[in-house]
């Protein structure tokens, strides 16, 4: 999707009354769609989905851009606190039950959202992972809402030459070999044998944290 049909498909859901929000990781890739979103409407809410485990780099670099981009930033937190979510033999989640732990740091808070907004504006590239792969642009999501997957057909190539084009910053961590960056302790350095969302939950059969997998209709 083009800068102007993204623009396009904005203002038509804007006159049909729709109430809009954004979700981005602030990683390296999610910043051409905060581009194109602070040039087209920057009232839009920026959900930042603030676990609580991020990297200090992640909260320094989303505050940079925030600041350059003009957003409307929003910090989401799962409404239990985090000395709370431990297994019963007392440790944290993330260590025992990395599922669990993504559900009431992302999943849930999200769904929440979901019940006040239309449409979730999200960023997710169909070359990323099957899954995403096989999404639509537009998707149904729970409480009768939508997703709108703008980047959906973007490659990392495309996403590189746009940040080119726009000298656009990125992470701070990727010059140490981070290409997929989520929480600190779940996510590695890439090796030259792995995917880009395997560095995501090293060592676990799992590369999706539930929001695009639960929160899909």
């Amino acid at each position: 999707m083009t800068f102007q049909s993204l623009q396009e498909q904005i203002e038509n859901y804007k006159e049909e009354g729709k109430a809009l929000f954004t979700t981005s990781s602030f990683q390296s890739h999610s910043i051409v769609l905060l581009h194109m979103l602070s040039r087209i409407d920057n009232s839009i809410p920026v959900v930042f989905i603030n676990t609580g485990y991020h990297f200090p780099e992640t909260i320094k670099f989303r505050d940079r851009i925030v600041e350059e981009f003009g957003l409307n930033l929003v910090d989401l937190r799962s409404a239990m606190p985090r000395y709370m979510q431990r297994d019963t033999e007392g440790r944290l989640l993330f260590t025992s039950d990395p599922d669990h732990c993504c559900s009431l740091n992302k999943t849930e808070p999200v769904d929440q959202l979901l019940v006040k907004y239309d449409i979730w504006i999200n960023g997710i590239r169909g070359d990323q992972s099957k899954v995403r792969q096989g999404m639509n642009v537009e998707q149904s999501a729970p409480h009768n809402s939508m997703r709108f997957h703008p980047m959906l057909d973007w490659t990392s190539r495309m996403i590189f030459e746009y940040r080119k084009a726009h000298s656009l910053p990125h992470h701070p961590l990727d010059d140490q070999g981070y290409t997929s960056i989520g929480c600190e302790p779940c996510t590695r350095k890439l090796s030259p044998d792995m995917s880009e969302r395997e560095a995501r939950w090293f060592g676990l059969n799992k590369v999706e944290c539930g929001l695009h997998t639960d929160l899909v209709k």
